[in-house]
């Protein structure tokens, strides 16, 4: 009986995905979400790793390799005697992989050849990352049932998976290719595809949607999104369902206010309404205002683990952490009483930001806590009125996923 796999491995053998040059590495380090280090500090372990201990991670579906190499190179960076194991198979994605971690000089990654089902024989893990992965499993709950396996209890995992909303448009065109070209070449599959989408008429949802691009980009982009043997996609709460299925339970999407409906509308009543339901109904229901989240990112941990995972700005000695930006040189661009502008899927969104928004982030260097920015502002406002100037600010920063938490380890290291 043939292997289920055979063609999803064929695939990444023949188009790597996503196409990357080990020579890139020399120049940039790519980033993203899930599993950037600040992330899985705040929202697995409440801000309380202690990077000095010993930290396992597994990246199941590790592609090319840009997700094993961001950790990878975070742990090296926090000097943290970790290892990341990654997991893929297609030896010719591993190949690249391991040419980019060779390139940064990453010792500290172990490359394996397989399928994610064998995750439970590898772990137990701190943390596991598949991105893009299980919507392409013939049965993705068995999938992530098996990650699940391979966690330690208090854990957690970083997901990616499609959205159906902001893909619309590939499925009747991965259909009209099938019908086309179901057992052609490689070559003449992909000559067929550039051919169609020339030739696309304006109405097409494909050709209406601008958000999606991986077919512009490379002949691996083209082939993953309209010729893949094996894909699908989901909305909100088909996500919650698998999560619960294997045992799960949502910490967060990234961004988090991407899933909030007060993000889009402007109508205070429709707020009013929408604000009152519940967090998962909340989060499908911005998923249908918005229309066009083509990924769903997120953490998760065991639904049986009782503690609460996520960092909270409760304490003073906590250490606020900006991501990839410079406070002080968004505090001079931000005029006061301004807004924070975002696009969230091709949607212009505008958040309103605290009178000391620019004072508080001009401060936050990765170093000062709380208590250390508040005493540094000017006319030094007590903790009640700099914590509901600092919340308001966080929930903005944090709901873009810019401001992240380190927290004190007296309050239980893990």
């Amino acid at each position: 009986m043939p292997d289920p796999d055979d063609k999803v491995r064929a695939q990444y053998e023949a188009f790597p995905y996503p196409a990357r040059d080990p020579k890139d590495e020399a120049r940039r380090l790519v980033t993203g979400s899930p599993s950037h280090p600040l992330e899985i500090d705040h929202y697995i372990f409440a801000g309380r790793r202690d990077w000095s201990r010993p930290f396992r991670a597994l990246v199941a579906g590790g592609g090319t390799g840009d997700g094993a190499v961001m950790l990878a190179q975070g742990l090296a960076d926090r000097a943290c005697p970790g290892e990341v194991v990654y997991l893929d198979l297609s030896a010719a994605a591993r190949r690249i992989a391991e040419a980019r971690a060779r390139a940064r000089g990453l010792g500290n990654i172990r490359f394996l050849t397989g399928s994610l089902h064998d995750a439970p024989a590898l772990g137990p893990f701190d943390y596991i990352d598949c991105c893009g992965v299980l919507h392409h499993l013939a049965k993705p709950a068995a999938g992530l049932a098996a990650l699940a396996a391979a966690l330690e209890e208090e854990g957690g995992i970083g997901l990616m998976l499609y959205g159906e909303l902001g893909r619309t448009g590939v499925y009747p065109v991965q259909a009209m290719l099938r019908r086309l070209c179901a057992d052609a070449p490689d070559g003449e599959k992909l000559a067929l595809a550039r051919r169609l989408l020339r030739d696309l008429p304006a109405s097409n949802w494909l050709k209406r949607n601008p958000l999606l691009s991986d077919h512009l980009s490379s002949e691996a982009g083209l082939y993953d999104l309209l010729l893949h043997s094996r894909d699908r996609a989901y909305r909100v709460g088909e996500v919650l369902d698998l999560l619960a299925g294997a045992g799960l339970r949502l910490v967060t999407f990234i961004e988090p206010l991407r899933y909030e409906p007060a993000s889009y509308l402007r109508d205070p009543a429709l707020r009013r309404m929408a604000a009152a339901l519940d967090p998962p109904a909340r989060a499908a229901f911005a998923e249908e205002l918005c229309g066009s989240l083509k990924n769903h990112v997120l953490y998760a941990v065991k639904a049986s683990r009782a503690d609460d995972s996520v960092a909270r700005p409760d304490e003073p000695g906590t250490v606020p952490v900006l991501r990839d930006i410079d406070g002080g040189a968004l505090a001079r661009g931000m005029p006061a009483g301004g807004a924070l502008d975002a696009e969230f899927g091709g949607v212009p969104v505008s958040f309103p930001l605290p009178p000391l928004a620019a004072a508080i982030l001009a401060r936050c260097d990765g170093r000062r806590s709380l208590e250390e920015i508040r005493a540094a502002l000017p006319g030094r406002p007590d903790w009640p009125a700099f914590k509901a100037q600092f919340d308001a600010l966080y929930a903005v920063m944090n709901g873009v996923n810019r401001l992240l938490l380190r927290c004190p380890a007296g309050g239980g290291s893990r």
